[in-house]
């Protein structure tokens, strides 16, 4: 960040007055221009006993599948964001049946939330962010072309809690790709 997005003057960084952490500050009005960790809303699509996944048209991950999610926007709820995304990835229309993974990313400074939800039609197809997308069943994955570790452990937690019925909400730390 150089400027201010209140007066156009320059910023710096500094701790502020009552603060413990560097921040941009302006130089001239003072203001204090926080970043906070972006927030990725998606969902985890099911019919039957399968789960819609989109293949990536944009980088990052280009070509690789994952479930239908991006940022947050402002004025959304997270669960409505989660359905917006859905539909702009995958033309799908869902209920939302419940939280279900949550992941704190901090060495990207990024929090991911992902909701259970019920397709509510087959009638799916890819939009402009998706090459394709697919119903699969557990055993028709493609485990090795997953495009990030926290689909991989929401979709391992998925078909584990699938056997007893119970889909407790799951939060993790740290989730890091080691490819």
């Amino acid at each position: 960040m150089k400027y201010c997005n209140q007066c156009g003057n320059t910023v710096a960084q500094k701790v502020p007055e009552g603060d413990n952490r560097p921040r941009y500050v302006c130089t001239e009005c003072e203001v204090i221009h926080y970043e906070n960790p972006r927030v990725i809303t998606g969902c985890l699509p099911i019919h039957e006993r399968r789960v819609l996944l989109c293949k990536r048209a944009i980088e990052p991950r280009l070509g690789l599948w994952t479930l239908p999610a991006g940022f947050l926007e402002n004025g959304e709820t997270s669960a409505d964001g989660a359905m917006r995304e859905t539909m702009e990835e995958a033309n799908a229309r869902v209920s939302i049946d419940g939280l279900y993974t949550l992941f704190s990313l901090p060495h990207i400074s990024q929090v991911y939330m992902f909701f259970r939800a019920t397709l509510q039609d087959l009638d799916f197809y890819a939009g402009e962010e998706s090459l394709e997308t697919k119903l699969f069943s557990e055993d028709e994955i493609p485990w090795d072309q997953l495009a990030f570790p926290v689909i991989t452990e929401t979709l391992k937690h998925y078909f584990a809690d699938r056997i007893e019925e119970s889909f407790e909400v799951r939060y993790l730390d740290n989730v890091i790709d080691r490819r």
